[in-house]
C-alpha cells in the first residue's frame, strides 16, 4: 500500500475542489485552522479536536545531559515545547 503524504498545499487543493471553492480561498482556510492551533498552544491552552487528538504545550525542566562527541556533562536548559496525544478514535483508526 502506498503512503500519502499530507501537506497544506494538498489538503487547500483537496478541499478547493471538494467543494468548489477557489484554491485561494482553501489555502486561506487551511492556514487559519493550523494558524488558530498553534496560537493557542502557543498562549499555553490545549487545541482539542475531537476524534483527533489534542495539541499543547509542555514544560520541560533544566536537566544535566551528556556531550556525545566528547562525553562532558552540559547543563540543557528549561524549555516550552509542543505536545499531541492522539484520540482513542483516532488510535483506533491507525490500528
Amino acid at each position: 500500500m502506498a503512503t500519502k503524504e499530507i501537506t497544506k498545499k494538498t489538503l487547500a487543493d483537496e478541499l478547493a475542489a471538494k467543494y468548489g471553492w477557489t484554491k485561494k480561498d482553501a489555502n486561506e482556510a487551511v492556514n487559519y485552522v493550523f494558524d488558530q492551533i498553534a496560537e493557542t498552544v502557543k498562549k499555553g491552552g490545549e487545541a482539542n479536536i475531537n476524534g483527533f487528538g489534542k495539541f499543547s504545550r509542555v514544560n520541560k525542566k533544566a536537566r544535566t545531559g551528556l556531550n556525545p562527541a566528547t562525553g562532558e556533562k552540559i547543563k540543557i536548559k528549561a524549555t516550552k515545547a509542543p505536545k499531541f496525544k492522539a484520540s482513542k478514535t483516532f488510535k483506533d483508526l491507525v490500528k
